[in-house]
């Protein structure tokens, strides 16, 4: 049986921490920021944690 491949796209879209747990991007920062405020954007910027419902695919998809 082959190796298991993984995810090429999961790979650029999400970090494992030192303590295991998965980080992604938060959507809504790439174009129309004008009408956003800064208030907004600056806690869109900060990652957050993948949740606990997708960490089991998404950790498939990373090949762990």
């Amino acid at each position: 049986m082959p190796k298991m491949k993984s995810h090429k796209g999961s790979k650029g879209r999400f970090k494992v921490t030192g303590t295991g747990k998965l980080r992604r991007r938060r959507v809504g920062l790439n174009h129309m920021l004008g009408k956003k405020t800064s208030t907004r954007k600056r806690r869109l910027g900060s990652g957050t944690t993948v949740s606990k419902a997708d960490t089991k695919r998404v950790r498939r998809m990373l090949g762990g």
